[in-house]
């Protein structure tokens, strides 16, 4: 059975993420840096005004010169509040995304408990990048991305969380950790599965074109905005602040999710529920199963 949260303990877990979002609008909005929510922020927004009720994330896009720019800032305006954790900083972080955390908490899941990084309540952030209008090229260029992601995520997890229960995880965790061991007895380096992955993903990026795209999600192809339709962006109510979204929002999260305003059956309410929960008071709850 998977692990879930006691109600007050994710509302309070969630009120925590606003106050990192609301924080990470100012700087955007101070220094004219563009941003917007997608996928489950997205159906929040629309479905719930706020977050998706079981929902324990804020998932945030922005370009990546922008992003740049913002993770510069958090580091040098906000060291006191917040660590910027990605994997160009920390050579154990698993994923092409950045987590901007709250210091002094913990969120801790089962895979984190491998790396030294720091783990805590946290904003995810997606450098999108540019990307070919040519369907073939494009899918191309994620394909290698997105494939590069997830050996560097490999180099450190030898099994990862996947979609597969009984006799499929089995051997989809045989081949992952056969790839483990391989990127491991063969000292394939981290910085190297990484620059690898952020060239791939940036090679557009001195092509004016009218896509972006984040490649390296979890699944291929999901996370690509065109231009012309995302802007201009909209605002959308989400929960105490309002959120810039895709102008075109319903039609790009019904292209990925079908009738996303119907609500899904409880097996497939899923969340990142973690193993310890730390909030900054020192406060510690211990998730349930």
């Amino acid at each position: 059975m998977s692990k879930s949260y006691e109600p007050q303990i994710l509302k309070k877990l969630q009120l925590c993420e606003l106050e990192i979002l609301n924080d990470f609008i100012k700087v955007c909005e101070e220094n004219n840096l563009i941003y917007w929510g997608f996928a489950g922020t997205g159906i929040g927004a629309l479905r719930h005004s706020g977050f998706i009720p079981w929902d324990d994330d804020i998932d945030l896009y922005i370009p990546r010169e922008d992003y740049k720019k913002a993770v510069e800032i958090f580091e040098r305006d906000f060291a006191d509040k917040y660590t910027v954790v990605n994997a160009e900083k920390f050579n154990d972080f698993p994923v092409m995304n950045t987590h901007i955390i709250i210091n002094d908490s913990q969120f801790v899941t089962t895979e984190d408990k491998r790396g030294n990084y720091p783990k805590g309540i946290f904003l995810d952030i997606f450098p999108v990048d540019n990307a070919p209008i040519d369907e073939n090229l494009r899918k191309k260029q994620q394909r290698k991305a997105w494939l590069l992601s997830k050996l560097l995520i490999l180099k450190h997890i030898p099994f990862p969380h996947l979609p597969l229960s009984g006799f499929k995880a089995k051997i989809a965790h045989g081949i992952t950790a056969m790839v483990w061991l391989f990127l491991n007895v063969f000292c394939v380096s981290h910085n190297f599965l990484y620059n690898l992955c952020l060239k791939e993903c940036t090679k557009y990026n001195d092509i004016e074109t009218d896509v972006w795209a984040y490649s390296c999600d979890t699944e291929a192809y999901t996370s690509v905005f065109i231009k012309s339709k995302t802007l201009p962006l909209r605002k959308e109510k989400f929960e105490n602040t309002e959120i810039y979204f895709p102008n075109n929002l319903e039609e790009a999260l019904t292209a990925l999710y079908g009738d996303f305003m119907q609500i899904p059956p409880p097996e497939k309410q899923h969340n990142h529920c973690p193993d310890i929960l730390v909030f900054p008071n020192k406060e510690t709850r211990e998730t349930t199963v």
